[in-house]
C-alpha cells in the first residue's frame, strides 16, 4: 500500500508537472508574456509574414523585440491615462478616419476606377513612343581578335552559324541557343555593336569582328522590322498603376466617388 507520505509526495509531483504543463503550453501559444499580457504567436508570425524576409531565428527574435516595445509603450499609455485624453482620443479618430478614406479609394479605384476608355488613351500615347526598328540578331563572342577573324573565315566557307556560337561563343546569355538575342532594339546594346548591327541586311553576316568591351563579335542578321508595342492585354495591369499614380486623375476620381456616394446617399 502507498503510504501517506508517499502519496502527498506523488500528489506533489503531479500538480507540478501540471503547472509546468500548463506553462509550456502558455509559451506555445503566446510569442512573449509581457508584465502579464499574453502577445499571441499569431501575431508574431503576421509579423515575420509580412516582412517579407525567410522565416528565420533572427528574424523571429527581431519581431518579437518589435512586439515588446510596442506592448510596452501601449501599457505605459494606459499607466498614464493617456488613453482616456480627449486629444489622443481625437487624433486616434483621425488616423483612423484617414486610413478608411484611403482604403475605400483604393478598392473603388481596383474595381471600377480605371476605365476602358482611359486605358486605350494611355495605351496610344504609349505606342505613339514605340518608333524606329527592332533587330533579331545572333552572335559569337570572343576574347581574341584573332580567334574571332578565325571563325569569320570559317562562317564564310559555309560553316554553321548556330553550332559555331554553342561551341565557341564566351556569352553565358546566348551560347546555349546558337548565339540568338532574340529582337533588341539598337538602344538596348553597346554602341559598337549597334553600330555595326545596323548596317546589316536579312542574313547578312559582319565581314570584320566587332570589337566592345565584352570582346570581339561575329555578328548575324536574321531579319528586321518595326518597333511594336506589346499588346494592350499583356500591359494591362501596368497601365492601371500608371494612370492610377497620376495625382491629377486621383483627385478627378475621388470627386467622382464622394460625388457617386452623395447620389445614393440621404442627407438631411
Amino acid at each position: 500500500m502507498i503510504s501517506t507520505r508517499q502519496f502527498l509526495s506523488i500528489t506533489a509531483l503531479s500538480a507540478a508537472l501540471g503547472a509546468s504543463l500548463l506553462v509550456s503550453t502558455a509559451f506555445a501559444q503566446n510569442a512573449v508574456i509581457v508584465n502579464g499580457k499574453s502577445i499571441p504567436k499569431a501575431q508574431l508570425d503576421k509579423l515575420v509574414e509580412k516582412s517579407g524576409q525567410a522565416d528565420n531565428p533572427q528574424i523571429r527574435d527581431q519581431a518579437r523585440e518589435m512586439l515588446v516595445t510596442r506592448e510596452l509603450i501601449l501599457q505605459e499609455a494606459d499607466k498614464r491615462g493617456l488613453t482616456q485624453s480627449d486629444v489622443v482620443k481625437e487624433q486616434i479618430e483621425q488616423s483612423r478616419t484617414g486610413i478608411l478614406v484611403a482604403a475605400v479609394f483604393q478598392d473603388y479605384v481596383e474595381k471600377e476606377g480605371v476605365t476602358e476608355a482611359e486605358l486605350k488613351t494611355a495605351y496610344e500615347s504609349l505606342k505613339s513612343q514605340y518608333t524606329g526598328k527592332e533587330y533579331h540578331v545572333e552572335h559569337i563572342l570572343v576574347e581574341k581578335e584573332a580567334d574571332a577573324k578565325a571563325i569569320t573565315a570559317q562562317l564564310k566557307a559555309g560553316a554553321n552559324f548556330a553550332e559555331i556560337a554553342k561551341a565557341k561563343s564566351k556569352d553565358p546569355g546566348s551560347a546555349s541557343t546558337g548565339g540568338d538575342l532574340g529582337w533588341v532594339s539598337e538602344k538596348s546594346l553597346v554602341p559598337e555593336f549597334s553600330k555595326a548591327m545596323v548596317q546589316l541586311k536579312k542574313g547578312q553576316i559582319t565581314d570584320k569582328p566587332v570589337k566592345t568591351q565584352f570582346g570581339w563579335h561575329i555578328i548575324k542578321m536574321d531579319d528586321v522590322r518595326d518597333l511594336q508595342a506589346p499588346p494592350m492585354e499583356e500591359i494591362k495591369d501596368q497601365l492601371k498603376q500608371m494612370i492610377a499614380s497620376d495625382q491629377t486623375w486621383q483627385k478627378a476620381k475621388f470627386t467622382e466617388m464622394m460625388q457617386k456616394l452623395r447620389a445614393k446617399a440621404k442627407i438631411q
